[in-house]
């Protein structure tokens, strides 16, 4: 299914599927379920890459990285709110970030703003984030 979605869009690069020990991983070290439509993507392609070299979706691989770094990061925690509640997975090329709300799970999409550190509601669905990401013309759609 989710393959079928992205191909609908030019110039989307999908990857081979992810590896299910990698997304346990990622489950086990976050503490954190992921969400059941991430979980089946990954398992279809291990990202989806739109214009430019955005990565509308990150490798199972990134989703850890990123999700570890932002939790642990000490300067972050004297900026920011705290990030334990998302799970982020995907960003816009310029710094705001997609994530999933999982304190209390939630399968809608929110951005987080790195400029003002809002978290806003972008769509209702995975579904619905990708179509509206991949058919943009530009990075920042959900504004």
């Amino acid at each position: 299914m989710w393959r079928e979605l992205a191909s609908e869009f030019p110039d989307v690069e999908l990857q081979g599927p992810a590896d299910p020990d990698a997304l346990t991983a990622v489950e086990e070290q976050l503490g954190q379920t992921l969400p059941g439509p991430l979980r089946e993507l990954l398992l279809e392609t291990d990202g989806i890459e739109a214009d430019f070299g955005t990565e509308t979706v990150w490798t199972a691989e990134k989703i850890l990285e990123e999700n570890s770094s932002f939790r642990s990061n000490e300067q972050f925690r004297s900026l920011y709110m705290p990030f334990d509640a998302l799970m982020f997975f995907g960003d816009n090329g310029g710094g705001d970030q997609f994530a999933f709300v999982r304190t209390p799970d939630r399968d809608e999409i929110f951005v987080w703003d790195h400029e003002t550190d809002s978290r806003t509601w972008v769509a209702p669905s995975l579904e619905n984030y990708l179509r509206s990401a991949l058919g943009s013309d530009g990075d920042d759609w959900y504004r």
